[in-house]
C-alpha cells in the first residue's frame, strides 16, 4: 500500500462502510450502526499495531492511538486504518480500523480523548512507563473530577511481570492527593501478559506491519471486572503462572536459540532453528523449565510439551528473519536474577531440579560477545576483573562455592571458549 494512497478497503474504514450491504433506492431507511466503544492506546510500534490494535479493532472498539512521532499521527489520523501482514505461507493481510491517533504532549487533546474512552492500553516498553505515566495522570485529572459509571480499566501490555501495577503506582504518584481516592473508585489496573512475535522490519509502507500468525493476550480476572470483555483475550483467576509458563518458555527459548546459535557461527534464528543439534539444545532447555513450571503451577505435562513445540515452531518460522544480534543484545540483563535464565535456574534448585541445558545456555550467554552491545562489553569486562566463579557469583547471588555456580563454570570451560 503507498502511503500516500490507501487501499479501497482503508478508504472504506475511514468512510465507516466495512461489512455494509450496499446502498439501495428501494431500501428502508436504516438507523445509523451504533457508536464503537474507543480505547486509547499509548505506543504505535509495532506491538501496539501488530497486536493490540489488530485485537480491539477485531473485537468492535475503534482505537485512538497516542503517539509520538509527528509523521506516524499524521499518516493515521489521514488513513484511519493501517495493515498487518502475517507471515505465513499465504501471506496474509488485514486491514485494522477505524483508527486515529493524538499527540502524547498535546495534554487538551489527549485529556478529550481519555474523557470518552471505555478503556485504556500501553505497549511502549518497561523503560518508557514513568514517563507515561506523568502525561496519562495529567490526561485523567478532568475526567476522574467527575463522576462517572464504570471503572476505566488501564492495562499495560509490557514484556515484563504486572506491568499493569507497575503502571498504577507511577500514575498514582503524579496525582493530586484530592484526585487519589477518587481514582482508586473509577480506575481498574489489571496485570496482563502479551506474546507475539514482531521481527525488526522496514516497510514501504510506514504504518503497516509483519507479524506471525501466533498471538496471545492474557488478563487477570480480578483486576478486569469492572471492564467490558475483550474477544480473542484469555482471563484467568491469576496471571502469575501464566506469565511465567510465557517468560521461562518463550523468552527462555528465544534467547537460548540465540545464544547457541552465535555460538554456532549463524547469523538468524530461524538459521540456528534449522540446525537439529541448535534445536535440540534449545528443545531441552526448556523441557527443564518446563518441569519446573508443572511442578510449580500444575501445569499438564502433555500440554505443556505441546507449548514448547509450538514455540520451537514459532521460532523457526522461514517466513521471520530474526537476526541473533537483536535477540541476544542486553546479556547482562538477560542473566539478571529475576529474568528468563538464571531465574527458572533458581526455581528449579529450590525444587531439587538439575537443569544442565539451562545451564549450558546461561554458560553460552556468558560467552557472548559483541563489539556495538553495550552489555556485552561490560559483561565480558566483568568477567575480566572478576574472573568466572567471581561474576557468576554476583549473577546467581550465591557463594563462590556454591553447587550451581561450579556446575555452570564446568559448563562454560566446555564450551571452550
Amino acid at each position: 500500500m503507498n502511503a500516500a494512497q490507501p487501499n479501497l478497503a482503508m478508504q472504506e474504514l475511514a468512510a465507516g462502510r466495512v461489512g455494509a450491504e450496499p446502498a439501495s433506492h428501494s431500501s428502508p431507511v436504516r438507523e445509523p450502526a451504533p457508536a464503537r466503544p474507543k480505547a486509547v492506546h499509548f505506543g504505535a510500534g509495532n506491538i501496539g499495531r501488530g497486536l493490540v490494535g489488530v485485537t480491539l479493532a477485531r473485537a468492535g472498539y475503534e482505537i485512538v492511538f497516542a503517539a509520538r512521532n509527528p509523521e506516524q499521527i499524521r499518516l493515521l489520523r489521514e488513513h484511519r486504518a493501517y495493515e498487518v501482514e502475517y507471515a505465513d505461507e499465504a501471506g496474509r493481510r488485514e486491514t485494522v480500523g477505524p483508527v486515529g491517533a493524538v499527540a502524547i504532549g498535546k495534554e487538551k487533546e489527549l485529556a478529550d480523548a481519555i474523557e470518552t474512552a471505555e478503556l485504556i492500553t500501553t505497549a511502549v516498553g518497561l523503560s518508557a512507563l514513568p514517563s507515561i505515566a506523568k502525561v496519562l495522570a495529567k490526561a485523567l485529572e478532568s475526567r476522574l473530577a467527575k463522576p462517572v459509571g464504570r471503572p476505566l480499566p488501564i492495562i499495560a501490555c509490557e514484556n515484563g511481570i504486572r506491568a499493569s501495577s507497575q503502571l498504577k503506582r507511577l500514575v498514582f504518584r503524579h496525582l493530586p492527593e484530592r484526585l487519589r481516592e477518587p481514582a482508586e473508585r473509577q480506575l481498574a489496573f489489571p496485570d496482563s501478559m502479551v506474546d507475539r512475535i514482531v521481527p525488526a522490519q522496514k516497510q514501504p509502507d510506514p504504518l503497516a506491519v509483519r507479524v506471525e500468525p501466533f498471538s496471545e493476550w492474557i488478563v487477570e480476572k480480578g483486576g478486569a471486572e469492572p471492564m467490558r470483555r475483550i474477544r480473542g483475550v484469555r482471563y484467568v483467576g491469576d496471571l502469575d503462572p501464566w506469565m511465567e509458563r510465557k517468560l521461562f518458555t518463550v523468552n527462555t527459548g528465544h534467547c537460548a536459540a540465540a545464544y547457541f546459535g552465535y555460538l554456532a557461527g549463524f547469523r538468524t534464528i530461524q538459521e540456528a532453528l534449522a540446525s537439529e543439534p541448535v534445536r535440540s539444545k534449545v528443545r531441552e532447555a526448556l523441557r527443564e523449565t518446563g518441569t519446573m513450571l508443572a511442578r510449580r503451577h500444575g501445569f499438564d505435562a502433555a500440554e505443556h510439551e505441546a507449548y514448547i513445540e509450538e514455540t520451537l515452531q514459532r521460532f523457526a518460522n522461514p517466513a521471520l528473519s530474526d537476526k541473533i544480534s537483536r535477540i541476544a543484545r542486553s546479556p547482562r540483563r538477560k542473566l539478571g536474577q529475576g529474568d528468563r535464565l538464571v531465574r527458572p535456574l533458581l526455581l528449579g534448585h529450590e525444587l531439587g531440579l538439575e537443569m544442565p541445558a539451562l545451564q549450558e545456555a546461561i554458560a553460552a550467554a556468558l560467552a557472548y560477545r559483541h563489539p556495538l552491545d553495550a552489555e556485552s562489553v561490560e559483561l565480558e569486562r566483568l568477567l575480566r576483573r572478576d574472573g568466572l566463579e567471581g561474576a557468576l557469583s554476583r549473577k546467581l547471588g550465591l557463594p563462590r562455592t556454591h553447587d550451581l555456580v561450579r556446575s555452570v563454570c564446568a559448563a562454560y570451560d566446555r564450551l571452550g571458549r
